[in-house]
């Protein structure tokens, strides 16, 4: 009885499903002033070989080439310029109300590798292009069709001056784009978008909540009756429920505390409601211009029922972002804190070592550093290194007086324990090896199921040691036995990968006072619970690839990360451990 009672709701909600129509903003205006759309073709380029692209310009009829126009970018641009939609319609009198800035619209088609025969058939790219939450279309975007277009029009670098928009899988690449992209987009349009299971954006809104924000605003339409039927209320695809998805997907954005809105119609998979609120929905979108849109946290983060464990703001602040440390260097690697908090990197390509002390103030520590990487600090005060050339464990006094420790040793990275021990990393070998305090050195571990061991930290109180795997997604931890071999490991923590990469990539690994385990990774610092679960990603500093990750400062809440030939710190929440101090984790969340 109730199955039929349910079927025979959604067929009543199918049948007074609102008429939806478009309205003023949506029909040319007399005496409003009209822009002009051009069409053109965009050749192929390097993020999708041999394959063309269809697109239009809009120029409002305020355009002036003397000041950097705002710009917008609408998937499945022909739909968006026809008369289902009209966006050059509605972008013509939001101008001139003043409700929109003085923009350029940008309507781009998907592309269409074209057939070498008659009797073949086209590859279509629509799929490839939208469905997809790697960063292949932004750099499509960034470097092929925005610069075509800033040939002819003086555009704004400005990512406040940026929107996107996508209708249904179109919806997928605009997010995607954003997402990936945030130094180019800040407000996304999103029209019943298909966040389902079919390419992979199913796993945004779960990234969602782990991420650190990002300055996006967000606007989503759905229809309760997408890809659904009488006889199906659960959904007729494959790929999952179109309304629950976007659900999911505003539920995630909120939780993150992004500026969202989410509005729910009656419809199927069409744009009758998308193309009927499309005024109303660009007047949100655009909404305080141009008042730069920031990242803020969770206003209900410190409110009765909200659970504080994981969160990427127990962690840091959205106040407290990156600041750079020194210059500009040759190269950077594996900051080190010593007792008094001042901090010290290295300099591999230039031979040198540095020292930074709490104001940032920068001095040479140790010229001819045998190009020293790896740095640790030892309870005994010395400054640990590896010289992989010299293939040695060398450490250095606070005079810079250096001595070796351990010759024909090939060490990636290395952890000092409070009883002066060592242990280091072996990439080659794919070992990790062990150095006792009188000096003897032997193979702690040679299972051979870490693919490639490379950065390692113990656990803070000094019982298990974490060993990073910078090939799969998985990174180890071993009880340290009595005599300092490595026993009973597990693949225990797991790190999310990008779309396009088939390593994890893992270029650094530390741990804070409270067991929280946390990887530099090309998505970002994720951090994984005493547990094992990954818990969040923090943003980088910049663009790019981050590495040799640790906590330092006087009183180890400052996180210090290595992009490039670049070293940040941040303000952090949690505090490090050291070599000297082992501290007893609290019990782990179960």
């Amino acid at each position: 009885m109730r199955r039929i009672a349910f079927v025979l709701l959604a067929a009543a909600s199918l049948l007074q499903a609102e008429d939806y129509v478009l309205g003023p903003d949506s029909q040319p205006q007399p005496g409003v002033p009209k822009g002009v759309l051009t069409k053109y073709k965009l050749d192929p380029g390097r993020y999708y070989p041999g394959v063309p692209h269809n697109y239009s310009i809009y120029v409002p009829a305020r355009y002036n080439a003397a000041k950097p126009a705002a710009f917008m970018i609408f998937l499945d641009g022909s739909g968006a310029t026809g008369n289902g939609q009209r966006v050059p319609v509605v972008f013509d009198n939001l101008i001139a109300k003043g409700d929109l800035p003085p923009l350029i619209g940008i309507f781009i088609d998907p592309g269409v590798l074209p057939t070498l025969s008659d009797s073949a058939q086209n590859r279509v790219e629509r799929i490839f292009e939208y469905d997809n939450i790697s960063d292949r279309f932004s750099h499509f975007l960034e470097d092929e069709l925005i610069p075509a277009v800033a040939k002819r029009y003086n555009l704004s670098k400005d990512p406040d001056d940026h929107a996107i928009s996508g209708v249904s899988t179109g919806a997928v690449g605009a997010f995607v784009a954003a997402w990936e992209r945030p130094d180019m987009f800040h407000r996304v349009l999103s029209f019943i978008g298909t966040f389902v299971s079919l390419k992979g954006a199913d796993t945004l809104p779960a990234t969602i909540r782990r991420t650190e924000p990002k300055p996006i605003r967000v606007f989503l339409q759905a229809g309760r009756n997408d890809h659904l039927a009488p006889e199906q209320p659960y959904g007729v695809f494959y790929g999952g429920s179109w309304p629950t998805n976007n659900q999911v997907m505003y539920d995630a954005l909120r939780f993150g505390g992004y500026d969202v809105k989410f509005v729910l119609g009656d419809e199927g998979h069409n744009m009758k409601q998308g193309a009927a609120i499309m005024p109303e929905a660009l007047r949100w979108l655009w909404r305080d211009y141009p008042k730069p849109i920031t990242v803020h946290e969770p206003a209900a983060i410190n409110t009765p029922g909200w659970e504080p464990r994981g969160r990427v703001y127990s962690v840091v602040s959205a106040d407290k972002q990156w600041e750079q440390v020194g210059d500009t260097y040759k190269s950077v690697a594996s900051p080190a804190s010593d007792k008094t908090g001042n901090v010290f990197f290295a300099d591999p390509t230039a031979n040198r070592i540095y020292k930074s002390d709490a104001d940032r103030k920068i001095a040479v520590f140790k010229e001819n550093s045998g190009g020293a990487t790896a740095l640790r600090f030892g309870p005994d005060g010395l400054l640990y290194a590896s010289q992989p050339a010299r293939k040695r464990i060398v450490a250095f006094t606070t005079a810079g007086e250096e001595k070796t420790i351990a010759q024909n040793v090939e060490a990636s990275d290395l952890a000092l324990t409070a009883k002066n021990e060592i242990y280091y990393t072996d990439p080659t070998a794919r070992t990790v090896g062990h150095i006792d305090a009188k000096g003897q050195k032997h193979v702690a571990y040679s299972g051979g199921e870490i693919a490639l061991p490379k950065n390692l930290s113990l656990s803070p109180d000094q019982a298990m040691l974490v060993v990073a795997d910078a090939q799969t997604r998985f990174s180890w931890s071993f009880q340290i036995a009595k005599d300092g071999t490595l026993v009973n490991g597990e693949p225990f923590y797991r790190v999310d990968m990008p779309e396009l990469s088939q390593a994890s990539g893992v270029a650094g690994v530390t741990v804070d006072s409270i067991g929280q385990v946390y990887f530099a990774t090309a998505l970002g610092i994720q951090y994984c619970e005493q547990n094992g679960r990954c818990a969040g990603i923090v943003g980088k500093p910049e663009r790019g690839a981050i590495s040799n990750i640790a906590f330092a400062g006087k009183d180890l809440n400052l996180l210090y990360v290595a992009e490039g030939n670049k070293l940040y710190r941040r303000s952090v929440k949690v505090k490090g451990v050291t070599a000297w101090m082992p501290v007893k984790a609290p019990k782990p969340p179960t």
